[in-house]
């Protein structure tokens, strides 16, 4: 049995992410999609399976056009895990910057120790 792709492995790649760009705003037709790349038809057909199988669009046939339609709602999942992330990253670098700030000011306050050098 074949796993379903997630979205992760959607966003992987450069010429996915431009896809999600040109029909984020508007349902747009196969062939309107490959003119923008420089890459086969074939090439663009593969990639928009793989948007369609990790469900961030569907494309409908609507007369002789295969029309794609962005389902963004997907990009949530992607937004959950780096805000997990994001919190824990920004947790440990305001601890970091803290203890930084901590030791700069006691390096501060304390009295320093001359150091001549005598020749």
């Amino acid at each position: 049995m074949e796993a379903r792709r997630d979205v992760f492995q959607a966003i992987a790649d450069p010429t996915r992410r431009a896809i999600i760009g040109l029909i984020a705003a508007q349902p747009v037709n196969v062939n309107a999609i490959a003119e923008q790349f420089d890459v086969s038809r074939q090439a663009i057909s593969l990639h928009l399976k793989v948007l369609a199988e990790c469900g961030l669009l569907n494309i409908t046939q609507q007369g002789r056009e295969r029309i794609c339609e962005a389902r963004l709602d997907k990009l949530n999942e992607v937004h959950e895990w780096v805000a997990q992330y994001h919190k824990m990253w920004t947790g440990r670098l305001n601890a970091l910057k803290s203890l930084v700030e901590e030791e700069e000011k006691e390096a501060t306050s304390s009295p320093k120790k001359s150091k001549h050098i005598h020749k």
